[in-house]
Formats: C-alpha cells, sequence, structure tokens
C-alpha cells in the first residue's frame, strides 16, 4: 500500500533503511489478523535481491528496529516484519489529522488537472431520474478528485444539439405549445412527435430538416432553439442547487458547431465515404464511426471529437473522464481510437468511466417512452418519507431543525443509494430502504454524524487539533476505541484508491464500515459506565471525546466526498 499517512511512512521508512531499499517499493498492508499486529510488511523482494531467505531477512530486519514514536514493537511472521503501533502516539497524528480534515493526501494530485463530463442532459426533456447516476457518480468524483488537490474541471455537456432539437422543433412549429412553456410541455412535443414518426415516417425526415436549418444557422429558427435551451437550463439549475452541484464549465454540443469544419478537414485523410455518409474505418471494430451523414448534418461523435481537442487546448489534463451509462460503451471505445488514430497523443488519457442502469419499480423509466421519472419527484418522496422517520424517532426535535434536515436528508438518501452499488452493477431503488434510519442508508451514516454530535453538546466542549496535545491519549486503552482508530486510518487510502478507480462505491462502504465500528465501540457502554464516552473519569472522558471528535469529523468529510450534507441534529 502506498505510504498515504505519515504512521505508513514511518513504518516503511523503519525498514527501508535497514534493508538499504527505498520506503516508496514496500508495500504496507493489514495483517490477516488483528492480534499479529497493525501494520505488515512483507520481505521477498527484499530477500529475492539479497539472495537470502525471506523468513530469516524478515526476522533480522525486525530485530534490528527500535522501538520509538508510532512504532511500539517490530516482530517477524514468516517472510513478513508485523510492527505494533504505538496507541497513543498514533491517535495523537490521527485525531489532530482527522479533526483539520487533513487525513486525505492533497499531494497526490498537486498541478494535474482533470476534467470531468457527467449529469449532461437533453434540453427539452426533463432531468429525469434516471439522469441520477452519471449526476451523482460524476459530482462524487469531482469531489474525490478536488479532496485530493487535483484541479478538477466539472463539465455538463448539455445535449443541445442533434436531430431530437429537429424533432422538438418541427414538432413546435406543427401542434404549437400553451404559453407559458416549460419543460414538460417540451417534454410532450418531443414524446408526441416520434409516436407520430411510427405512422408516417416522413415525419423524421422533416425533423432532420429542421435540425439541418438550425445548424446552418436560420436566425428565427436559432431563436425558438435559445429559447428551449434556456426553458430547459432553468428547470436543471433547481436540481443542481438542491444537490449542491456547481459546475465549472457549462457547454453545449452546440458550442461546437463552428468548430465542425475545421474537425472534418483535420480527418480528413482518415474519412472514407459509404452511402453518401462520411466514417472513419477503425481497427477492431465491425462498424465504422459516423462523422457526417448523408444529407450533411454532423453528428455526436463529431462533436465528441472537437469538444476534447478543446478540453486538451484549454485545461491539459491529465485524464478526462466520461461519465456516461454503459450503453455507450461502443461511442467512446470508437471515439478514443479515432483519437488515438488521428495521432492525439493525449487520446490515452481519455476515459469512459460506465455505470449500470436505475431502475424504479423493476423498471427502466425513459423519457423516449413517456414514463418519466423526474428527479426532483423523487428528492420529494424521499423527504417526506426522512420527514416521518425523524419525527418518529425524535419527536421533541424542533420543527425549524426538521425543516432544515428533512430536504437534506432525503436528498442525501438517494444520492447514497445510487453511490452504495459498484457503479457497474444495476441499482434497484426502493425508496423504504433508501430512507431508512439504520442499516445500509445514507440516513444511517448521517445520523452517525449526528450522534457525534449530540455527544460533543451534551459534553459541553470542542475539540479543536491544538487541543490535541493536552489530551491524555494514554486512557484509549480499549480494543473497540483502536478498532475505530484502524478504520480511521484507512480512509487516506480508500480515497486514492476510489479516485484510481472512479469509483465512489469505496468510500461509501467504507463510511458504513466506519459506522459500524463507532457503533460498537459506543454502544459498549450501555452495559459498563466505565465505558461510556461521558464517563466519571475526567482525562478518560475527554480522551474518548476527542476519538468522537475525530470520527465525526471523518464522517464530514466522507459524506462531503460523496456530495451528502452532514447534519448536526437528526
Amino acid at each position: 500500500m502506498p505510504h498515504y499517512t505519515p504512521v505508513h511512512r514511518v513504518a516503511a521508512e523503519a525498514v527501508a533503511t535497514r534493508a538499504g531499499v527505498a520506503a516508496d517499493d514496500l508495500a504496507v498492508q493489514a495483517p490477516p489478523r488483528p492480534e499479529m499486529g497493525d501494520l505488515a510488511i512483507g520481505c521477498c523482494g527484499i530477500a529475492k535481491a539479497q539472495g537470502k531467505n525471506p523468513a530469516q531477512v524478515a526476522k533480522e530486519l525486525a530485530e534490528g528496529i527500535v522501538p520509538g514514536g508510532v512504532i511500539a514493537s517490530a516482530t517477524a511472521a514468516g517472510p513478513f516484519i508485523n510492527i505494533k503501533l504505538d496507541r497513543a502516539e498514533t491517535f495523537r497524528w490521527l485525531l489532530g489529522a482527522a479533526i483539520d480534515s487533513t487525513l486525505i493526501p492533497t499531494s497526490v494530485g498537486a498541478d494535474k488537472t482533470i476534467c470531468i463530463d457527467y449529469s449532461s442532459p437533453n434540453i427539452a426533456k426533463h432531468l429525469a431520474y434516471h439522469h441520477i447516476r452519471s449526476t451523482t457518480i460524476g459530482h462524487s468524483l469531482a469531489q474525490i478528485f478536488r479532496a485530493l488537490g487535483y484541479t478538477v474541471v466539472g463539465i455538463n455537456f448539455l445535449g443541445d444539439w442533434g436531430t431530437t432539437q429537429g424533432m422538438v422543433i418541427a414538432a413546435f412549429n406543427l401542434w404549437g405549445a400553451e404559453e407559458p412553456i416549460d419543460v414538460t410541455k417540451l417534454t410532450d412535443l418531443y414524446v408526441k412527435y416520434r409516436d407520430a414518426i411510427k405512422a408516417n415516417p416522413e415525419l423524421d425526415r422533416e425533423a432532420r430538416l429542421w435540425f439541418k436549418r438550425l445548424e446552418d444557422g436560420e436566425p428565427e429558427v436559432r431563436a425558438v432553439w435559445q429559447r428551449f435551451r434556456d426553458i430547459s437550463w432553468a428547470e436543471f439549475e433547481e436540481v443542481y442547487d438542491a444537490l449542491g452541484i456547481h459546475f465549472d464549465e457549462v457547454r453545449g454540443e452546440s458550442a461546437y458547431d463552428p468548430d465542425m469544419h475545421g474537425v472534418l478537414e483535420e480527418l480528413r485523410p482518415l474519412i472514407t465515404e459509404s452511402e453518401g455518409a462520411q466514417v472513419v474505418e477503425l481497427e477492431g471494430e465491425k462498424t465504422p464511426i459516423l462523422l457526417k451523414t448523408q444529407d450533411g448534418t454532423t453528428l455526436y461523435a463529431t462533436r465528441d471529437v472537437a469538444a476534447a481537442k478543446y478540453r486538451w487546448t484549454t485545461y491539459h489534463f491529465a485524464r478526462s473522464l466520461y461519465v456516461v451509462d454503459r450503453g455507450q460503451a461502443l461511442h467512446f471505445r470508437q471515439l478514443f481510437k479515432l483519437l488515438k488514430k488521428a495521432g492525439y497523443e493525449w487520446a490515452d488519457r481519455c476515459e469512459h468511466v460506465p455505470f449500470g442502469l436505475v431502475r424504479m419499480g423493476g423498471r427502466k423509466t425513459s423519457t423516449r417512452g413517456g414514463d418519466v421519472v423526474l428527479m426532483k419527484d423523487v428528492f420529494h418522496e424521499a423527504e417526506l418519507a426522512v420527514r416521518a422517520r425523524i419525527r418518529d424517532v425524535n419527536p421533541d426535535l424542533d420543527a425549524a431543525i426538521v425543516d432544515d434536515v428533512a430536504p437534506k436528508v432525503g436528498i442525501g438518501a438517494v444520492v447514497f443509494a445510487n453511490l452504495q452499488t459498484q457503479r457497474d452493477k444495476d441499482v434497484d431503488f426502493e425508496l423504504e430502504k433508501a430512507t431508512s434510519l439504520d442499516g445500509d442508508s445514507g440516513p444511517y451514516i448521517q445520523m452517525s454524524h449526528a450522534r457525534c454530535a449530540s455527544i460533543m453538546r451534551k459534553a459541553k466542549v470542542t475539540i479543536t487539533r491544538a487541543d490535541i496535545d493536552d489530551v491524555d491519549l494514554t486512557k484509549l486503552t480499549h480494543d473497540a476505541e483502536w478498532a475505530v482508530a484502524k478504520k480511521l486510518l484507512e480512509l487516506p487510502e480508500i480515497v486514492v484508491r476510489a479516485a484510481d478507480n472512479s469509483e465512489p462505491h469505496g468510500v461509501a462502504h467504507y463510511l458504513l464500515q466506519l459506522a459500524g465500528e463507532f457503533s460498537r465501540w459506543y454502544t459498549q457502554g450501555n452495559g459498563d459506565p466505565s465505558l461510556r464516552v461521558l464517563c466519571e473519569d475526567a482525562p478518560t472522558r475527554r480522551a474518548r471525546l476527542a476519538l468522537v471528535a475525530g470520527v465525526q469529523a471523518a464522517f464530514a468529510t466522507g459524506l462531503a466526498l460523496l456530495g451528502m450534507h452532514a447534519p448536526p441534529q437528526m
């Protein structure tokens, strides 16, 4: 494991110094059983380089490690060196770092920029619930990379161009719409027009002609399109505000229309004609990538090439992520192959971040099918469910606090339900399960944070990092307290791994584990007053409150990484 905390670094350097190797070449991991120690370092690589027996090398190195600082002892177990940590010293660094939010290493992303394309709904359609996974996964990744020190460019690549826009404009021209026009009326026009095409295929050609007029820049058509775009964005922004999402760049496909001629000219040596359309053949692909249709209009792929070039020249990204459902895997595979074939040296930095479907009631919803479920409606239902649950468990909670907390926890419940599952798997959303205040849910973690805050309020103390030096942390002697500490030590690696794999699920799973360890420790006092956080012994009470403060801060950090609030009361 890379050394993302000073604790792991000290352990690695203690071995590396004696072995004559670089600390970064040593993997630091947890032993298979807690009684063996807190950290383990394998010696097989060292032994191979020295031509010695790994077990003998481990024994010799362990005997040379002098206890001190965070290292309490080192012993050999086969080819491994098992290290026990000095609990008080480890607690001192760990709780201080947790409290002032420096557990996550910002050096990982220093001087690196990452572009994240996510959410990206189509205008003239609602921001529907089936957009939830791209929106929440992308936002969480943006939070994770920012926490690691990256410069993040969160991009909303609006679907505001193409034949779909031609359909809406054609429908509006054919049937009109009652004022004031909103997204619902625009969506109804789209669905109605698609249904009409089934009976009259000529309408499909009519929609393409309207898009051609739009692409040709006819002022009247552009004005109608701009109005529909503005109406759509106003509704989208309401939902994004509720989620706490603010994009660094909102740039639709239309922004790249002026670049189409240049893109096609640059790709001209690669382009061939197929049935009147302009395509590029790609190695290993049964079908070519289509860049321009027979009727002269450009396509999503053409605009994606222009967007990729713009992002590179503007941001010089270390990685460029496209958080789009797995149904678009072929498109992105072909797009990246095209970028590479065109000679763009940055093509390998582009990555598709695919995810599974989200279903409600066992079925997939869609705007095209006319059975859309609005994201804001799901948020509202979740808020109502959470409000009732909070009232059940805390009937005396002030009404103003409930009014403030219920929307945050309701939305958090929906967000967590879409992040706790590995992104490549499908999600079956169940409102009752998602809004539960216990079990594997977002509200359970938020409740755990609120419980920490409640303990601190009851104790009438605030513990800052500066206070940690004055706390007698030798009082934290119980194994349950140490289990919490070891879980806190895992957070840096969890976050780095989430970034490496573009997988927020790991953070969600970690928070559930932390909540479990905290609950096991905290509830031990139910049967033994001496084990309570607010025990009679003042130094012990203060040490335990320091641990509570560290856990509370870790919950707040983790929830923020997922794009969720950390309410102090529930």
